[in-house]
Parts: C-alpha cells; structure tokens; sequence
C-alpha cells in the first residue's frame, strides 16, 4: 500500500501522475514512483522519501508518454528504500504493475518463479505479481493479468503497463480500493478520489474480482472469469477546493474549522416538523419500523477513532432507545465468535468505507445473519456498498492522516439515528425529541465560538508541547472523548499520552503520578461532577499538574481544582463531545506544530488502513 494513480490519453502521463500522487499524500508513504510508456519502451522512476526527490529526479530525466502507472509506498514487506518501491517489473523490464493490499501466498510464489529462473530485486510481496504476468504472458496482457490473479491469495489492488501493449492499462480489484476516472479521449485509475478529482467527476467504483482494461477511447469491465459488466459511472460533486488548504497551513487545522459547517450538513434534510415539533426523519434508511422494533441488541464496530466515536454512540443509544448495546474493536469483532442473531443490528462506522478491519467485521456479522448499518463518509465504499443501509456522514474529503470532521459528523450520525429509534420506540416524548433537536441545530455556532478563541489553547499547547508524556482522565461521556484527545495527542505530537476512566485510577494509575505530571482533565458531566472533582484532587494531591476542560461548571471553575481552564459553550450533555472534542484537536494540532512535525503525514500512519 498506499496509493495508486494510472494514465492513458493524449496527455503526457508524468505530470498527471505526479499531481495525482500529491493528492494521494495524505494516505501515508515513504517512496514513490512512475512507470511509463515511452517512444524507446517502458521507463520506471523511484526516490525514497517525499515526492518531491522523484520529481528532482524526472526533472533530469523525465519520462515521455501518453501511458503511465504511478504509486506511493507504505511499507509492509521489506523496507522502506528505492528498491522496495513500486512500479515493480519483471525480469524483462517489459511488464510493470503497482500494488495496494497483502499477497499472503507470495513467499510459495516466489519460490516457484525463482525455480523457473526469474530473479528477484526487492523484498516485497508485490514483485511476485510482475513476475507471474510476464510468466503467463502469450501476446495478451489480459489473459495474463487475469491467470496471474487466480493465483493470489489476499488483498490487492492493481494497475498494469506493459511496453508489449502500450496502449492499454489494466487494474483489478480485490479487497483493496480501486476507482476508475472517465474522461474525454483519456481515462485515469486511482485508489482515491482527489487523486483524479481535477481531472473528471465521472467514476466507476470498481467490485471485488473484477478487471478494467482501458485505452485512451474506451473503459471495459468484465470480471475476472470474463464476463462483460455494464454498470452505470457515478457523478462525484465534491468541490475541488475542499481537497485544497485554502490558505490554511495544513489540512487538519482547515478540516478542524470545517467543522461547524459539516455538523450542518450531517443535519441537512434529516430533520422535519411534525405538528409543530422538531422529529428526525432519515430518509436514506429503509428498514421499517416493524424491523426497527425487532432489535434486540446492537453492536457498534469500527478502528482507532471511528472506534471512539462508537463509545458515544453506545452511551447514547442505551440512554435513549434502552436497547442493549456492545462496542468492539473491528480487528476484533471477528476472531472471538459474536453473539449475533437475526434480530441484531451491526453499526461498522468507518470514514473512508475501505477500512480492512471493519468490513470484515461487517462481513462476518452478516455471515450470521445481523443486519448491517455502514455509517460513512465515501460514496460508492466499499463499505457503503455491502451494508444493508447506510448513513453518510456528508463531512466531504479529509485529507489529513489525523481524523478531526470525521469525528464530529459520526457523532451527529450516531444522535440522529439514536433519537431516530427512540421516536419508533417511543422511548422519547415529543417534547424531549424537539429540545434534543434544537440543541443539535445549535452546535455549528458553538462550534464556531470555540475556534474563534483559539489563542488561549495555543497557549497551552505551547506549554503541552514541551512534556514527554501526558495523561487524560474523564469520567462517562468525557472519557470516551479523552480517548479520542489522548489518540490525537500521540499521533501527530508525538508525545506518549494515555486516557483513563478516572474512577480507575487508584488501580494503578496513580503510581505514575509524580510532581509535575501533566494531566487533562475533562469534566463536563454534570452527575458526575463531585466524583470527578474528588478524581482530580487524588493527582493534584501527588503533585499533578492540572489542564481542566469543562462546559458550565461554575462550581469548579471558581476553586483552585485546576492550574489552568479551558471552558467551552454549554449545550444539552449528551452533545457535549462534539464540542469538547475541538480544544482537544487543536491541542494537538498547535503541540505538534511547536515540535516541528509534519502534521498533516504522522510517521508510519496511513489515512485508510487497507490491509489488515
């Protein structure tokens, strides 16, 4: 992995492919390359590092032709170095390919290959695929690309070059994401959508096993036994400037001001009076509220901050439609044989749809006969594709590694469809569900309010960055948001921090406490207040160091319980995450700013993890 792009046309293909790599960039990587098709037969070009060594080095010899492949490389075999990356060929140098996901067979592949004499230059699993194209290759690259992947087990994603045919690309998929961009007189391939968005909005999402071949005039799908597919393209109305920084210094804290405008359009058209009252109505759901009243429990699944966001979901959903919910980690899920009936729902939240883990969850929860809810934020996913229903989220493209707007919207998403099947349930009065509503139509404004005081948190995160370490601690509601800090803390600061339900810490916790400890202490619940100021006062009597984030508690923001206070806008509580959430990003935003880092690319991460 990471990502893919692909060119044929009446264009020179180098540029088109470097810019279609840049977009990639938020994806994770630590080599690049292109192959192409020149006037003097296929050319490949590698560089470690950022995209900007590859294209010093096009700039010396620069690689002309209307047909070319391009990828960004995140290690998973072999290490991270030139020979490693991808375009990889086969011993010929006649037959190229790059490659997203795991060949799990490959080690009995290479034997094999190696014993009919072809030689190996990397220590990926995906040279192997080269290799057994050229193998089967007869004067038709389709058949050999098509016998090639009958023997690969695992995930791929692929996209071919060859100098024999060098008018035609071909890609394939399986458990890997792959996109096909249609054009006028060209055609593009891409494993993401902002990698070819400046180019067309005309899509194909291509399905599991099945194989485009494209020319400059023509896109064919067939499957992999060959069988001809019609399907019809999707049109993709992003604004391209959304994939853009707009002035911003990075695309986390542009997607972190975002957030007041897609908590509005997570809303959008999911709320409708009904004599005189606020009511959510969703009207992409279709199970019936015959079907809605036959859930016995249901199970939240999703990876890292999906996962968190989970957490909330099943506070919620509990308290509201009193239906028996579970949380589980989707890398998880499957490996420890769920309970699951008929009469269970399976919520797989993930934001780009293709995450491995969650959609295997969603497949075994379906293997035992759950219904699935994919809530997402890509149309035409993977994920949105095999649910039974979906919610999109509507946040628009995220493109740094570090999710921030996908966050909130999941929440929005989970409250929606929480008061949604308290209404069929009649867990909720009319009243209760109009004050719900209009809390909720309330938060872009006061989301808004916090990044309009922004410079107190930089402050903070000044003083935050210089720590090695750092804790969170909340109680209820407030800890799954500290799960979620603490993740974005760690991931683009770089310093070690870790959550815990406060009301754990005398087992075990408070013996890290010293003079000087950092802590984090949300305190926004109101019937948890004392608990938690009682929590607080056992680390500040230790010698802790107190940063207390709180929503309207008078009470403690005038004692000495913290050393320094971040107060956001009120709201109703069960809402308060989506708030309490944004001092926490920009923390760890401004922390990893101060240390030089790279925020928007955190090393070794990857935006949507593919593989498992």
């Amino acid at each position: 992995m990471c990502g893919i792009v692909g060119y044929v046309g009446n264009r020179n293909s180098q540029q088109i492919l470097l810019e279609g790599l840049k977009k990639l960039e938020y994806r994770g990587y630590d080599s690049s390359g292109i192959a192409v098709c020149t006037t003097t037969g296929l050319r490949v070009e590698k560089a470690e590092g950022h995209i900007s060594a590859l294209e010093a080095k096009l700039a010396e010899r620069p690689l002309i032709g209307r047909v070319g492949i391009g990828h960004t490389r995140w290690a998973t075999h072999g290490k991270p170095c030139e020979r490693n990356s991808h375009p990889h060929t086969d011993c010929s140098m006649k037959i190229s390919v790059v490659h997203n996901g795991i060949i799990e067979n490959y080690l009995s592949l290479k034997e094999q290959l190696v014993s009919k004499g072809h030689r190996f230059v990397s220590d990926t699993d995906s040279e192997v695929i080269a290799h057994l194209i050229s193998e089967f290759y007869r004067g038709d690259i389709v058949q050999a690309v098509r016998q090639a992947v009958s023997r690969l087990k695992g995930a791929y994603a692929l996209a071919v070059l060859t100098e024999y045919e060098p008018d035609k690309l071909i890609a394939v998929r399986h458990s890997s994401p792959l996109i096909i961009g249609l054009g006028e007189k060209e055609n593009f391939i891409g494993s993401d959508i902002p990698a070819i968005l400046e180019h067309t909005r005309r899509v194909l999402i291509l399905e599991d096993g099945e194989m485009a071949v494209l020319t400059d005039s023509n896109v064919e799908l067939r499957t992999l036994e060959g069988n001809l597919i019609v399907k019809e393209d999707l049109y993709i109305d992003w604004d391209i400037s959304t994939a853009e920084k707009a002035g911003y210094p990075h695309f986390m804290l542009k997607e972190i001001y975002e957030q007041p405008e897609v908590i509005r359009k997570a809303m959008s058209g999911r709320v409708e009076k009904s004599e005189g009252k606020r009511r959510v109505a969703l009207k992409d759901f279709t199970m019936t509220e015959e079907e809605l009243r036959r859930i016995q429990n249901i199970h939240l699944v999703a990876c890292g901050t999906s996962y968190h966001a989970a957490l909330v979901g099943k506070y919620v959903i509990e308290l509201l439609a009193r239906i028996p919910v579970e949380t589980d980690i989707a890398s998880e899920y499957r490996y420890r044989s769920p309970i699951v009936t008929k009469d269970t729902l399976v919520i797989a939240i993930t934001q780009s749809g293709e995450t491995a883990d969650t959609l295997a969850a969603m497949r075994e929860a379906k293997r035992c006969g759950a219904r699935v809810l994919a809530v997402t934020n890509v149309v035409g996913s993977t994920a949105a594709r095999e649910a039974d229903e979906v919610l999109y989220t509507w946040a628009g493209p995220e493109i740094s590694v570090a999710s921030t707007k996908a966050y909130t919207t999941q929440l929005i998403v989970l409250y929606l469809f929480s008061i949604y099947l308290a209404q069929v349930l009649k867990t909720l009065t009319a009243e209760q569900t109009d004050t719900m509503i209009s809390a909720l139509e309330h938060l872009p404004e006061k989301a808004r309010h916090i990044l309009d005081q922004t410079g107190e948190i930089e402050r903070l995160a000044g003083r935050i960055a210089e720590y090695d370490h750092l804790f969170y601690i909340g109680r209820g509601l407030d800890y799954a948001v500290a799960l979620e800090g603490s993740l974005k803390m760690k991931e683009i600061s770089y310093i070690r921090s870790e959550a815990y339900a406060a009301g754990e810490l005398k087992h075990g916790t408070l013996a890290l406490v010293e003079e000087g400890t950092p802590v984090i202490a949300l305190a926004s619940q109101t019937a948890l207040f004392e608990k938690m100021l009682s929590n607080i006062k056992e680390m500040k009597a230790r010698g802790a160091y107190v940063y207390g984030l709180t929503a309207g508690a008078e009470e403690m923001a005038g004692s000495d319980v913290f050393n320094e206070l971040l107060k956001i806008p009120d709201t109703f509580e069960l809402f308060l995450p989506v708030l309490e959430v944004i001092p926490l990003q920009l923390l760890a935003y401004y922390a990893s700013v101060f240390r030089g880092n790279d925020v928007d690319k955190p090393r070794n991460l990857a935006k949507s993890v593919t593989v498992e």
